[in-house]
């Protein structure tokens, strides 16, 4: 029987405020799935013209999946956020890129005519969950040299890409930083980050209950000369510190895609079409340089060059690898159009979460650009990935014609 693929839209998109991780962090108290639970009831608030059950599949994605992370809980959010027991969950993992993957698992779902609308979302809790626990990595990886044992630290990996690419100075990675940190001050003073915020309430035994309202790791009075005296944690005399890289955060997103019928019928509104995706492997101690290969792939299936791209949504894990990736298709440092909003250096990067924040972004700044066509959400990922998104605006007079993108 055979099948004619459907277009996928981004209906809505939201997440929490994301918090530090650690025991005096907003969320220290505050259980994993419950803030993903958040998420998922807020986007059904926000559509109300989508009635619970044709919710096809709920797919969360957690790189730590045990605890509170775990138990599948697509699943366990499913019914926790009071959708019906008819609407089934999982569970994905690509760690960094858990919601990203989230995002294009069931968009080729919709796309093949298996689902109609779904939720997708990602979650990490790095105070209860820390990056690694529990793992049990296979000693053949470095006994039989697989990988270098450095790729096994993230903040390692991102000191390699300083080593292969010396021009991407300190100097670079922390002035990078400071950009991030004024450009997503600037979104908040202009009330541009607040309208996909989900409140959470938020409990502490000595403090007792309160509400999460807006990020807590900003540091929007970031200078130079404050970032230059920072410790290198991943090496003595590095490049690599604690203000030109993400921290330790926790929080969650959610999304709603649906087809571009389904989403018609149901008086959904399309921000977002998802042109196409690409993942690609790289040596995972330079795992910051995955967002070239995929995105070369991307761009070489739909027939776009860089220069179509009049958007750009990079997951800052680490500044190198920004730049890295800017430095490849001769984009400059501080180009506008590069996280307008700034990034995970200054907002936070929950690991398996951060993919759908890159995406509600997007769409915002699609809405007040109509004269973009074509934007790019892109990330690393751990043990050696990247995975780019290419999305079409739908506010742009040429949306819906023929061209050479998918």
């Amino acid at each position: 029987m055979p099948r004619t693929l459907r277009d996928v839209v981004f209906v809505d998109g939201v997440r929490t405020p994301f918090g530090k991780a650690g025991e005096k962090g907003m969320y220290a108290q505050t259980r994993a799935d419950d803030l993903v639970v958040a998420c998922v009831r807020e986007l059904m608030r926000r559509n109300p013209g989508l009635p619970p059950e044709r919710v096809d599949e709920v797919a969360v994605a957690a790189t730590t999946q045990i605890g509170d992370q775990g138990l599948t809980i697509g699943r366990m959010v499913a019914l926790l956020s009071g959708l019906p027991a008819s609407v089934p969950g999982y569970a994905i993992d690509r760690m960094c890129a858990g919601a990203m993957t989230a995002v294009t698992t069931t968009a080729a779902g919709i796309a093949f005519g298996s689902y109609d609308v779904v939720v997708a979302g990602g979650v990490e809790h790095m105070g209860r969950h820390p990056m690694g626990e529990a793992v049990d990595p296979n000693p053949r990886l470095v006994a039989e040299r697989l990988v270098d044992p450095s790729a096994l630290s993230m903040g390692a990996t991102a000191e390699n890409l300083h080593d292969r690419f010396p021009h991407l100075t300190k100097e670079r990675a922390d002035a990078f930083a400071v950009i991030s940190q004024q450009r997503l001050a600037a979104a908040y003073a202009a009330g541009k980050v607040q309208p996909d915020l989900v409140p959470v309430a938020v409990r502490s035994a000595e403090q007792g209950w309160g509400l999460a309202v807006a990020d807590e790791p900003p540091r929007p009075g970031t200078t130079m000369d404050g970032l230059a005296s920072l410790k290198t944690p991943f090496r003595p005399h590095g490049r690599v510190t604690a203000g030109n890289a993400a921290g330790l955060n926790d929080g969650a997103t959610a999304c709603l895609l649906a087809s571009a019928e389904a989403a018609d019928a149901l008086g959904l509104t399309a921000r977002m079409r998802l042109v196409d995706y690409a993942f690609a492997g790289v040596e995972p101690e330079v795992m910051g340089v995955g967002p070239v290969p995929a995105t070369e792939k991307l761009l070489a299936r739909t027939g776009l060059g860089i220069e179509d791209i009049g958007l750009f949504e990079i997951n800052e894990a680490f500044a190198v690898q920004v730049l890295a990736f800017l430095d490849h298709f001769g984009i400059a440092d501080d180009d506008p159009r590069v996280n307008p909003w700034g990034g995970a250096i200054a907002v936070g990067h929950p690991l398996a979460a951060s993919g759908i924040r890159l995406m509600n972004q997007l769409a915002r700044h699609f809405e007040e650009h109509p004269e973009v066509r074509y934007g790019l959400t892109t990330m690393c990922i751990g043990m050696g990935m990247g995975g780019s998104v290419l999305w079409e605006n739908p506010h742009h007079p040429d949306y819906g014609t023929e061209d050479d993108a998918r």
